[in-house]
């Protein structure tokens, strides 16, 4: 191993393939057709429908040839959805049409759905008519009319029907270096950016991760990222790549996960550090039997050491712990599952074989080793940029001419390039795997009636990582009730970005600038 001397890292040599997301499906197909390939994760068993990697393929490509005819290759198409089988295989008919997928959360209120299919300029949506709480058709219908680039509006509950409209797949198909996705992160200025992920970022960067993590031909991958996260989309192509099958719960329930792990004879999975607490907690636990599992995945927050602890000796699995982002194709870092235990418990690893990395001060001078500074990334994991036009207050998360991306990320480096989280120089907040952006919670916040002011941080939480609290400061005359405020939020933003506390305060702290000081607010919170 190459003993380094300042927290400079260069890229592992890595064979990258000409791949993209249709054709790692094709090229599964092609080997071994009859590998098993995807198991629909139902609570009964009789209901649980199976795919072959060549019936997977047929499906696929019988949706791309009908997508083809109402759609032309380049356009955007929104799946507004949970995951299912079915939008798994839209994920991959959408690649094979050369068009460009764009996952959205179910959870989004109108509002925001409305202004992320606006940035985008979707020609289409799927999605699934109802979702918990909210009526989706309703929903779309709502704001249609001030989306006119929205030419169609398809349901899953249609899907059949569409499949059978088929026809030939026009065309040669998208290159590798086509962008396969757009996938919508936020920025602290709270404007949404769709970060455009190439077919070869995706693939290659799954494949990559795949390979650290050890999965192998035959390995049942009880999947629990949802498709409409980057997770999500990307350990798919794990699992197609090495010709493994994917085993898809339809929603995270403890109880469902631990009975198909026992059932299906799961040999790996994944799940953020919440997941993988509710199913340590949940009276199945010891009942079930996990002999098969292996290796378990974990990352998107911060993993405890106590959490990959147990579930190492408990289960007698190697827990492997992952870092990226969006911007990045979801991997940066990641462990081996045969590090030592302490390199698991406080480092996110090493950079995946083709990343470049390195840590630099304010002035962007590569720093010492073990000196905190922001993480730079650079490879073929690496975004293509985001779609549309810029922020108007700019972005903290950017590419520069020589392709890195600064990442937001303070960390440190050791001598062997593993990485060690320390904090961020952006103001994000990570709960349960999920990305809270403040500004975009602040500003909602600011258009109650009786709020003057509002600042959100996070603090740390022991079950989701970090936990959203809102400071409040009442507008004058106002008999401010968090509450009702809570409530009023509730009809603006989806369920996952509400605080979790509220606090009303007379004054903010702030910086001679007028800015307010929220390490001083999160101090109050923590210390208390």
């Amino acid at each position: 191993m190459t003993v380094l001397t300042v927290s400079h890292r260069p890229a592992d040599p890595a064979p990258l393939t000409e791949t993209t997301v249709g054709g790692i499906l094709r090229t599964a197909a092609e080997d071994d057709p009859d590998a098993p390939a995807l198991v629909a994760g139902e609570s009964d068993p009789q209901l649980r429908r199976r795919w072959t990697y060549g019936q997977l393929l047929a499906g696929a490509e019988a949706a791309a040839g009908a997508l083809a005819r109402r759609f032309e290759p380049g356009e955007r198409l929104a799946v507004w959805a949970p995951t299912s089988c079915e939008s798994l295989v839209l994920t991959y008919a959408a690649g094979l049409a050369g068009l460009v997928l764009v996952p959205l959360h179910p959870a989004l209120r109108p509002t925001e759905l409305a202004g992320l299919l606006d940035r985008s300029g979707a020609a289409g949506l799927f999605l699934v008519p109802h979702h918990r709480d909210q009526d989706l058709l309703a929903a779309v219908g709502s704001v249609r009319q001030g989306l006119p680039g929205l030419r169609e509006v398809l349901s899953f509950d249609d899907w059949a029907d569409l499949c059978t409209e088929g026809g030939p797949i026009p065309g040669p198909g998208p290159a590798p270096d086509d962008v396969a996705q757009l996938i919508f992160t936020s920025g602290t200025t709270g404007a949404p950016k769709a970060a455009r992920l190439s077919h070869r970022a995706m693939t290659n960067a799954a494949r990559f991760g795949g390979e650290r993590f050890g999965i192998r031909p035959g390995d049942v991958y009880l999947d629990t990222m949802p498709l409409f996260h980057v997770g999500g989309q990307v350990v798919a192509f794990q699992i197609c790549q090495a010709r493994a099958t994917a085993v898809l719960p339809p929603v995270f329930d403890p109880g469902l996960v631990l009975d198909l792990a026992e059932s299906e004879r799961a040999t790996v999975t994944v799940g953020v550090p919440t997941m993988l607490l509710a199913l340590i907690e949940h009276p199945d636990f010891t009942t079930r039997d996990l002999s098969r599992l292996r290796s378990v995945s974990s990352g998107g927050a911060v993993v405890p050491t106590e959490l990959i602890e147990h579930l190492e000796s408990t289960l007698g699995v190697d827990m492997t712990v992952c870092f990226g982002q969006t911007e990045t194709s979801g991997f940066i870092a990641q462990t081996d599952p045969g590090d030592a235990a302490e390199d698991k418990a406080a480092t996110v690893g090493r950079p995946l074989p083709g990343v470049e990395v390195r840590v630099v001060d304010e002035a962007g001078a590569v720093v010492a080793l073990g000196v905190v500074g922001e993480l730079h990334v650079r490879g073929p994991n690496v975004m293509a940029g985001y779609h549309g036009p810029p922020s108007p207050t700019g972005s903290d998360t950017t590419l520069d001419p020589e392709g890195w991306l600064r990442t937001g990320d303070l960390v440190t480096m050791d001598e062997r390039g593993y990485l060690r989280v320390r904090g961020r120089a952006r103001d994000v907040v990570i709960s349960g795997g999920e990305n809270l952006y403040p500004a975009e919670i602040e500003s909602a916040l600011a258009a109650h009636p009786d709020v003057s002011a509002a600042a959100v941080v996070g603090i740390p939480d022991p079950r989701w990582g970090e936990t959203a609290v809102a400071f409040l400061r009442p507008a004058p005359g106002a008999d401010l009730d968090p509450a009702a405020v809570e409530s009023w939020l509730r009809d603006r933003l989806a369920p996952f970005k509400i605080p979790r506390r509220w606090t009303v305060v007379d004054d903010f702290p702030l910086t001679p600038s007028g800015k307010i000081q929220k390490y001083l607010l999160r101090d109050r919170i923590v210390d208390a």
